[in-house]
């Protein structure tokens, strides 16, 4: 099936790019959520438009995330769970509350899913997060978790 991005996709491609997906992938998950539409002659148009107004923001958007990856450099965030007697927490921190502490710190407002954690936080102490700003921009943020 021949889509065309409308959102950025992780692994598939950003706005404007013509994809060629499998028919579930793109019938279940990608036009019924209006990450895509469907490919057609007529639809070149709507690229060139979607590709001119992805290269002005591209330019404009990098610029402020790297003064956003320049705050979070030296920002200090501290993040306060419940936690057992061996330091162990009850249940595990999530971008969410990563997105709270770093606003709660005094710093800017960042969207949850371009946090990304490698390994699952469950214990008490500093942990290190990356944080994909742009496709270009991604910055690693340290974070304090401590019990409350």
């Amino acid at each position: 099936m021949k889509l065309i991005l409308t959102s950025e996709v992780s692994g598939l491609g950003a706005p404007g790019d013509v994809v060629e997906v499998k028919d579930g992938y793109g019938r279940n998950y990608l036009l019924p959520r209006g990450l895509a539409i469907r490919w057609s002659k007529g639809a070149q148009s709507q690229i060139d438009a979607i590709k001119r107004a992805r290269e002005l923001r591209s330019i404009r958007d990098r610029e402020a995330a790297e003064e956003i990856a320049q705050q979070l450099g030296s920002l200090k965030v501290q993040l306060r769970t419940r936690a057992g007697e061996s330091g162990r927490l009850f249940g595990s921190v999530t971008t969410g509350d990563i997105a709270e502490a770093v606003k709660a710190a005094g710093g800017p407002e960042l969207d949850r899913r371009r946090i990304m954690i490698e390994n699952p936080i469950k214990s008490l102490g500093t942990h290190r997060v990356t944080v994909r700003l742009h496709p270009e921009v991604s910055t690693s943020l340290d974070i304090e978790v401590v019990a409350a």
